[in-house]
C-alpha cells in the first residue's frame, strides 16, 4: 500500500512519466531477454529518433534517470544496468540530448569477469554510476 500511496502522491506529470518509462523499460527488458544485442540496439535507435511532436525540454535529464531507476526496481530484470542504460539512452535521444551508451568489462577483485553499462551525457554519468563506483577500471567497448 505504501508504494501506491507514494505513486499517488506524485504530480500527474510524474505519474505519466513513470508509466511511460515503465513501458519502455519493460520493452527493453523483454528485448534484451529475447533478441540478439545488435537487434535490440537497432530497435532502440529507432525508438530514440526524435519526432516533431515531442517537446525537447519537457523533463530534465536527472528526472528521466530517476524515472528509469524507480521503474527498473519494479520490473523483473529492469534493474539490470544494460536495460536501464538502453532505456535512458532512448529517452535522451528522443529529446535531442547527447547520450553515449558505455559498456565496459573488468576483472573483479577475485579475478571474475564483470561487465557494466552506463550512459554519459555532456561528460557526466547520467545512469549506471553508483555512489563510489570506479568506472575507470572498466575497459569500454568502442561506441556502436
Amino acid at each position: 500500500m505504501g508504494k501506491l500511496r507514494k505513486f499517488l502522491a506524485l504530480s500527474s506529470a510524474e505519474r505519466r512519466l513513470l508509466v511511460k518509462v515503465a513501458f519502455l523499460v519493460g520493452l527493453v527488458r523483454i528485448g534484451t531477454w529475447l533478441l540478439p544485442f545488435r537487434v535490440v540496439r537497432r530497435v532502440a535507435a529507432r525508438l530514440g529518433r526524435p519526432s516533431a511532436g515531442r517537446r525537447s525540454g519537457d523533463v530534465s535529464t536527472e528526472r528521466l534517470a530517476w524515472a528509469v531507476d524507480v521503474t527498473g526496481k519494479h520490473i523483473p530484470g529492469g534493474g539490470n544496468c544494460l536495460v536501464q542504460a538502453l532505456a535512458t539512452q532512448v529517452l535522451l535521444d528522443r529529446r535531442n540530448r547527447p547520450a553515449q551508451l558505455r559498456i565496459g568489462v573488468a576483472r573483479g577483485r577475485l579475478g571474475q569477469f564483470e561487465a557494466h553499462a552506463w550512459v554519459e551525457s555532456d561528460g557526466k554519468i547520467v545512469i549506471g554510476g553508483t555512489e563510489g563506483a570506479d568506472l575507470s577500471r572498466f575497459v569500454t567497448f568502442p561506441e556502436i
